[in-house]
């Protein structure tokens, strides 16, 4: 029996102990543990990067009936509102859309034109964050596609967490897999993914905050070139 903890609440000991005993297994049993143990669960897709395409295929295969949902910005690239259209057909599901209270515009009213420039920081507090607080309330874990080969900050993300910023379960089936490994399904199982990425767009966000990458640099130089920033704050 587990003994709780003062300082550690008791459902991120139960995640951690099965988090250990799941490290090294393939990311469909990561998945099926993580759907079992919790009924109320929510796969998060950006459709941006290859892995949430891979991760929402992968998803569909078990249990068809897991929500999807993506952070609608209102600053997301036209490819990537298309592919949200085409995988919707595809799978036959309707990605939850989850946005922010204020639109583009209320937001520049509010705090002056391109906050993303000036704070991006409070920019993706007010677009992603938040929004993503309010909307998970009402589930017990989310999947997410972060992987340790990503950046420095994520070399050492566990395959499940208790994740602290929401309150819940965070499952990252896709932690130990590579890029390479990630193009290798979507190449097995035929995945559409973001024509952004045959143009140099290794990491794919907002407009005024991805660009693409030239050859050599490391991926995540593409998101938020303005400034030393790396994360959204989703995966802190």
């Amino acid at each position: 029996m587990i003994e709780r903890s003062p300082s550690i609440p008791l459902p991120a000991l139960a995640v951690e102990e099965a988090a250990r005993e799941l490290e090294g297994a393939a990311p469909r049993e990561i998945l099926t543990w993580a759907i079992d143990a919790h009924p109320r669960i929510a796969l998060a897709c950006s459709f941006g990067g290859i892995t949430g395409v891979a991760l929402l295929d992968l998803v569909m295969r078990i249990d068809r009936t897991v929500p999807v949902y993506y952070l609608d910005t209102g600053l997301l690239f036209p490819e990537t509102y298309a592919l949200i259209d085409r995988l919707a057909r595809r799978y036959d599901v309707a990605p939850i859309r989850v946005a922010a209270d204020l639109t583009v515009a209320q937001q520049r009213e509010r705090f002056g034109d391109e906050l993303w420039s000036r704070d991006p920081d409070a920019c993706c507090a007010l677009r992603k964050i938040e929004p993503q607080r309010s909307f998970l309330r009402g589930y017990d874990a989310w999947i997410s596609g972060i992987r340790r080969d990503q950046t420095a900050d994520r070399r050492r993300t566990p395959v499940a967490a208790w994740d602290e910023r929401f309150g819940l379960v965070k499952v990252n089936p896709f932690a130990a897999w590579s890029e390479h490994d990630i193009w290798s399904y979507a190449a097995a199982h035929r995945l559409e993914y973001n024509p952004l990425h045959d143009a140099g767009y290794a990491s794919i966000g907002c407009v005024p905050c991805t660009r693409a990458t030239r050859p050599g640099e490391d991926p995540r130089c593409g998101r938020w070139p303005q400034s030393a920033k790396t994360e959204c704050g989703l995966h802190r």
